[in-house]
Parts: structure tokens; sequence; C-alpha cells
């Protein structure tokens, strides 16, 4: 999950927000900020052999320093590495990785479904750490980036040395009632257009994508991403990759009818090195906090909630989750 495509910019733009109450049409979305020290250009960059084909990879920093690097796994499926781009500002002290997955921003696009399993994007973080030749990293990953740490860390590699899991898929099924219960806090016409859009042909497009813009506003991206890294998504290739997204999951964030309906990773829970092991979520975050503390409990892991923020944190409060980032990162540099 997140970034299924940019929120709109400036609100709903004004044909959409015209099928929407006024209350919600006028909604302005307010800028995000840059993070100081953001690195907008990769240090280098290098398209690496995975499972089915090439992904691209970029890195900023040392890796030569004393601080052990960090890799950052984007969500979606289908979204790109631009959304972690503030992420780079942790430069300043160690090696920073971003990275597409295959068929998703400059990486290669085969097309072929076979290629979109859980277990295939997971192997594509050892194929990254072996090309850079990379003993001991961390692994920070969101959303749909989050089920894919989770899936690797649990596994107990022996490089990992600690993972963060900001807002991750955990359970479809706990998800989807997530959803509902945000989604009922909606105001009624909206509601029920949302729910009318589930069943193609019910609504009108337009007034569908409006109705999902208004809420992904409130759950998913509370503020639009700056003018230098809104450039740089521009420049992609692509920036969110549809047909992954629609084949794993489906229309939108809170219905799910793809390969990833039926997914529940709780039993992965127990598998995790507590000691080393991060939950997050923001304040306002379609992963809803209550449900990712309940992971973390679970785990016997820590979790940190970042305050005015939804599901993309990077994005809305930088300042904050890179302090947490850090002193985290650093506790676990051994």
């Amino acid at each position: 999950m997140m970034a299924r495509r940019t929120l709109l910019g400036a609100g709903l733009a004004s044909g959409l927000a015209s099928l929407l109450p006024a209350r919600l049409a006028a909604r302005t979305m307010g800028e995000g900020a840059t993070a100081a020290g953001i690195r907008i250009a990769p240090g280098q960059d290098a398209m690496i052999d995975v499972p089915g084909g090439r992904v691209y990879a970029r890195m900023n920093g040392a890796l030569a320093g004393n601080r052990l690097p960090v890799i950052f796994v984007h969500g979606g499926p289908g979204s790109s590495h631009w959304s972690w781009l503030n992420a780079t500002a942790l430069a300043d002290d160690r090696a920073v990785i971003l990275y597409d997955q295959l068929d998703s921003g400059r990486s290669e696009r085969p097309g072929d479904p076979a290629n979109w399993q859980t277990a295939r994007f997971v192997a594509e973080l050892e194929a990254i750490r072996a090309h850079f030749h990379i003993a001991r990293w961390h692994v920070v990953g969101a959303s749909w980036g989050g089920t894919v740490a989770l899936e690797y860390a649990a596994t107990r590699p022996a490089a990992l040395a600690s993972v963060v899991l900001q807002s991750p898929l955990v359970s479809t099924d706990i998800w989807l009632k997530d959803a509902a219960l945000l989604k009922a806090a909606m105001p009624a016409d909206v509601r029920d257009l949302l729910d009318r859009c589930d069943t193609p042909g019910a609504a009108p497009a337009a007034a569908c994508e409006a109705a999902t813009e208004a809420f992904y506003a409130r759950h998913v991206r509370m503020k639009r991403p700056p003018a230098a890294i809104a450039a740089y998504r521009d420049a992609l290739p692509t920036s969110f990759s549809a047909g992954i997204y629609n084949h794993m999951w489906g229309r939108a964030e809170f219905t799910a009818s793809g390969t990833l309906k039926h997914y529940d990773g709780r039993l992965l829970l127990s598998r995790l090195d507590p000691a080393r092991t991060l939950f997050v979520a923001g304040q306002h975050d379609e992963a809803r906090p209550e449900t990712i503390s309940g992971f973390a409990r679970t785990a016997g892991a820590e979790f940190a909630e970042i305050p005015d923020a939804a599901h993309s944190i990077m994005n809305d409060n930088p300042s904050a989750y890179l302090t947490l980032l850090r002193h985290w990162l650093a506790r676990h540099d051994i």
C-alpha cells in the first residue's frame, strides 16, 4: 500500500471537487517539508540483478563509515523510491540506500505477474546487499514495504542489525477492518459513495476518484510532496505502477481484491528479534496506531507514534521521523 497514486496537489481538482460536499471540496492540501540535508541526486546508483530482472538502487553517504548502512523499502505494491527521498538526510553519518522494486520506478518492467510474489520481492533485498558488499545493515520498510521487511526480518538474517516496520500490512483482514472504521468516520454522503464505488459501474468514476482522494487526504498523505521531491518524482519513468497494485491489492487502500486479499503475517511476529524491532505509525495513519502498537506488543518490540502524520510519515512529518530514526539506528549500530 501507500502512494497508490499522487494525491491531488492543491486539494481536489475542480472537476472532481464538484462531485463532493463543499466542506471536502474546499479543503486545501499544504506542502510538505524538505528535510535539512536531503540528497536529491544519488551519490552512486546501479542496476542490480535480482530474480526476474534488474532493479534500480541508489546510495548516498559512505559505506566505509562507522555507522551501518540503512536500506528503505517503498510501499505500493507499485510505488517507487521517491517517497523516501527525505530519508537521504541520514547520509551525513551513514550510507542510505533507496531502490525500486521490480516493475516500479527506474527498475526493469518485465510486466510478468509471475514475479509479483512476496517471496520474490523479499529476495531483492539480499541481492542488493550482496551487490554493495554489505556485511550488516538496517532495514526500514513502510506499508507494503513493511510487509517485505517483516518477511525478511522473520528469517533472522545474520546481516540484519535492526528492522523498522512503519505502518506495515501485517494482516489484510485487520487492515480492512481498520479501513472500515476510518470510512465510518467520514461524512455520511462520502462514506456511502465509497461503498458504492466498490461495485463497478455503481457510481461515476470521477465521483469515486474524488471520494477516494478525500479519504486519502485524511489518512494516507496529509500534505503534498514539496516541490523538489515532486520534480524528482515526475522525472521517473513511472512513479506508480497501477498494474502491480491492482493485481496484488485492488482498486483502493480500503478494499482488497488481489493476491494479497488473504495475506496474514501475524505468525511472523513471534519470529522477530524483539530487541531489534521497531514498529511505527502516524497519528492519523490508515494503519491505525492502535493496531500497529498491538502488533508491537505481540512481538515484544518497541512502538512509536509520529504526531501530525498520516500513512506517508516521511512526507507529512519528516523532522520527527528522522529524529526517531537517528536515535534508533545509532542504538543498534552493533
